[in-house]
């Protein structure tokens, strides 16, 4: 598929490099976007983790907010 640029009002074809550098930013940009939210899934899955380890432990909800102010 060609795309477009758009250069000082000038609207012309993407050449080759342009556009495979385009289509590698916008992979870059999706993977970045994975990654980070593979790694607030992970703190997420951690807290909630720790927070149930505290329970088993016999902390109460209130002692657990004390504690981790959460």
């Amino acid at each position: 598929m060609t795309r477009f640029i758009l250069i000082n009002g000038v609207r012309r074809e993407m050449t080759a490099e342009e556009e495979a550098k385009y289509n590698q930013d916008v992979a870059d940009t999706i993977a970045m976007r994975n990654a980070d939210d593979l790694e607030y899934q992970d703190k997420e899955s951690k807290k909630e983790s720790g927070k149930q380890k505290l329970k088993d432990l016999g902390l109460t909800d209130a002692e657990i907010k004390a504690l981790t102010g959460a």
